[in-house]
C-alpha cells in the first residue's frame, strides 16, 4: 500500500524518462518490500527553480539539479536490512535503468497503520 511523492526541479526530465523512473520506483517496491504489482499508486512534481531548495553537500554527498526527492508513505514492518536493501536497490535500478547518479536518489520512508488508509468508499479496506 505505498504511495509515491516524487519532486524533481522542472525541465530535469523529460515526458519519456518519466515512466521509466516510476516503474523502477515500483519494480524496487515489489523486489524489497513484497509490494503486490497492481498496489501502485505514484504522483509526480516538477518544480521551478524557485520552489526546490536541497544541499549541494549535505552527508558529503554530492548533489545537483537532477536530484530526485522519493517520499513513500506505506504501511510499518519492515526492517532495517530491507529499508538498507531497498534504499541501496532502487539507487542502483535508476542508475542502470535511468542514467541518474546514486548520490541524486534521495529517499523518505513515512510510515503508517493498517487504518491509517483508504482506497476509496470510504472504507477502511486494510482493516476489515
Amino acid at each position: 500500500m505505498p504511495f509515491v511523492r516524487v519532486s524533481y526541479l522542472e525541465g530535469q526530465y523529460t515526458d519519456k524518462e518519466l515512466p521509466v523512473i516510476s516503474q523502477s520506483i515500483m519494480n524496487a517496491l515489489i523486489e524489497h518490500f513484497n509490494v503486490p504489482e497492481n498496489d501502485y499508486f505514484q504522483v509526480f512534481h516538477a518544480h521551478k527553480k524557485s520552489e526546490f531548495y536541497y544541499s549541494t553537500d549535505y552527508l558529503n554527498v554530492s548533489r545537483t539539479d537532477q536530484l530526485l526527492n522519493i517520499q513513500i508513505t506505506l504501511g510499518s514492518g519492515r526492517s532495517r536490512d530491507q529499508k538498507r536493501s531497498f534504499y541501496k536497490g532502487l539507487a542502483e535500478l535508476l542508475s542502470a535503468q535511468c542514467k541518474i547518479r546514486e548520490e541524486e536518489v534521495l529517499v523518505m520512508l513515512i510510515e503508517t497503520e493498517l487504518e491509517d488508509w483508504t482506497f476509496g468508499k470510504g472504507l477502511a479496506q486494510m482493516i476489515l
